[in-house]
C-alpha cells in the first residue's frame, strides 16, 4: 500500500512538472514569434503628408480629421476654418 501511494505522489509531481514546462515553452514560443514579427515592422511607421503645409510626418504622430492628415492641431484647425469659410 505504501509503495502505491509513493508511486501516485511521484506520478502527480511529474505530471505537474511536465505541465509547468509545457506552459513555459508555449509562453517562450509566443514571445519569440512576437519578437520576430516586430523585426519586420518599420520603426517610424508610414509617412503621411500634412494637408496644410505639405510636410511629411510619421502616421503615428499625425492627426487625422475628415480623411485628411495634419502635422499639428493648429494646422488642422486652420484648414478646417478655411474650408468652412470657402463653403459659405
Amino acid at each position: 500500500m505504501n509503495l502505491l501511494l509513493i508511486r501516485l505522489i511521484i506520478f502527480a509531481v511529474l505530471f505537474f512538472a511536465g505541465l509547468k514546462l509545457y506552459r513555459m515553452y508555449r509562453e517562450w514560443k509566443l514571445d519569440r514569434e512576437e519578437l520576430l514579427e516586430g523585426d519586420d515592422r518599420q520603426e517610424g511607421g508610414q509617412m503621411v503628408r500634412c494637408t496644410w503645409c505639405q510636410v511629411h510626418v510619421p502616421e503615428t504622430d499625425a492627426l487625422r480629421e475628415q480623411g485628411e492628415w495634419f502635422c499639428s492641431s493648429a494646422h488642422r484647425d486652420r484648414y478646417l476654418e478655411e474650408k468652412r469659410t470657402d463653403e459659405e
